[in-house]
């Protein structure tokens, strides 16, 4: 039996003690969240984005899909920071591809302040004058971009754009499915992988790919390269399943499909969902640049230069980085990555395994008709197809006219009494 006098004792050692696991827990919590909030407070000159704030001002940002931090995984959501930072209203729209982008800023139907065109499109706006140059007194992050990225040949001058992201198209499978490491892109013509085969959606990347299969520059302006190139993704076609963009997540980590070409950062995400999915990144494969640039049209240039302003803000870019795993031009932002993602050799590669990759430059108008005019007919009815249609769509119709002319007669043989004249 216990005395009271030892159970008040024991409840007096059990406070004491309470209270100095609570004393020495304390610090370590709050040390803790200090070093979250270190880490995640934004020091960002007040002066500068305060401008426009109560002016009602707001600007229309259109970006690819799945391309910018949007507060998942503890991460910043860029658009929200921006606006509680500056007080500007960002309008956000995503497209899918190059082509779709320029073929909607082109219909005028919409007015955009800030668009991510590539590499090869950003060349073609400045040459149809439908991007505006850069005050650079507006966006004193550029300082960040590292100087491998300044003056590309799409921009020489850097007059119009800023670097956004970079990365390497690769052969993203499903080595559970395919049963195999992946080493050709070949592979994507492998009869045995019918059906699981996925194809990019635009004609670009798609014609990049064969380019690439026949060993001719994926730049090439020869028609008869191009032509060949087209009846190679003819000859695919029978094995697509679909030819896909954004479409591809649903479709890799949900194991619909066992093989597709696509971006890198995008197979990193990917990948998170479906540990199965493996890459292959081709020597001479295509190596692609994503910028930030204000349309001719703007309506607010520039809160849209202070908006690209913000993408460079070194932890912005590094949230970007992290979430949508593309590799950053932004030197400060690649600092603050974690380690693992920093030397991940595939998003950030030694200098020496990208000299045989190629980099889309803008084909002249000419040739991008031409492959638009291939490309319609790859993705339209095949001969086989159209072999059996049509005898039977003009069988039919020759049947449809000889019933009606039959049965007209009868209406008139029966009006007539039955009479033949």
């Amino acid at each position: 039996m216990i005395h009271k006098k030892s159970l008040k004792n024991i409840a007096a050692m059990s406070l004491v003690m309470i209270m100095g696991v609570l004393l020495f827990i304390s610090p370590l919590t709050a040390a803790a969240e200090t070093n979250y909030k270190a880490k995640n407070v934004q020091k960002y000159d007040e002066q500068y984005y305060s401008r426009f704030k109560g002016k009602d001002i707001e600007i229309n940002v259109y970006n690819w899909g799945e391309y910018i931090s949007t507060g998942e995984d503890g991460m910043m959501d860029t658009n929200a920071e921006f606006e509680k930072l500056t007080g500007i209203k960002v309008n956000y729209s995503n497209y899918e591809t190059n082509e779709g982008m320029y073929a909607k800023l082109k219909s005028g139907a919409n007015s955009y302040d800030v668009i991510f065109p590539s590499d090869y499109m950003v060349s073609r706006l400045i040459q149809e004058k439908m991007i505006q140059p850069l005050n650079y007194d507006n966006i004193p992050n550029f300082k960040y971009i590292g100087k491998e990225f300044l003056n590309p040949e799409y921009d020489p001058e850097n007059q119009y754009s800023v670097p956004y992201m970079w990365g390497r198209v690769c052969i993203i499978y499903n080595e559970k499915l395919i049963g195999h490491k992946i080493s050709s892109i070949n592979e994507l013509w492998n009869p045995e992988y019918a059906d699981k085969i996925l194809m990019f959606k635009n004609s670009r990347d798609a014609f990049a790919l064969a380019l690439e299969k026949l060993g001719y520059s994926i730049n090439t302006e020869n028609k008869k390269e191009l032509e060949q190139a087209a009846e190679v993704l003819k000859q695919q076609k029978p094995l697509v399943q679909a030819y896909v963009m954004d479409q591809i997540f649903d479709k890799m980590q949900g194991n619909e499909a066992a093989i597709a070409p696509y971006y890198i950062g995008d197979y990193y995400v990917m990948k998170k969902v479906n540990p199965d999915l493996k890459v292959y990144i081709p020597d001479n494969t295509n190596i692609y640049y994503d910028a930030v640039c204000i349309p001719s049209d703007a309506n607010n240039k520039e809160a849209a230069e202070m908006y690209i302003n913000f993408l460079n803000e070194p932890q912005v870019a590094a949230d970007n980085a992290k979430f949508i795993m593309y590799s950053s031009p932004n030197t400060e932002a690649v600092k603050l990555l974690d380690d693992e993602i920093r030397n991940d050799k595939d998003l950030y590669p030694p200098v020496e395994d990208l000299k045989h990759t190629q980099a889309f430059v803008n084909l002249s108008e000419k040739t991008n008709l031409f492959v638009d005019q291939l490309w319609t007919d790859v993705l339209s009815q095949d001969d086989a197809y159209l072999d059996w249609v049509m005898p039977a769509f003009v069988v039919f119709s020759i049947v449809v006219i000889l019933t009606n002319s039959i049965r007209k007669k009868r209406r008139r043989e029966i009006g007539n009494g039955g009479e033949k004249k």
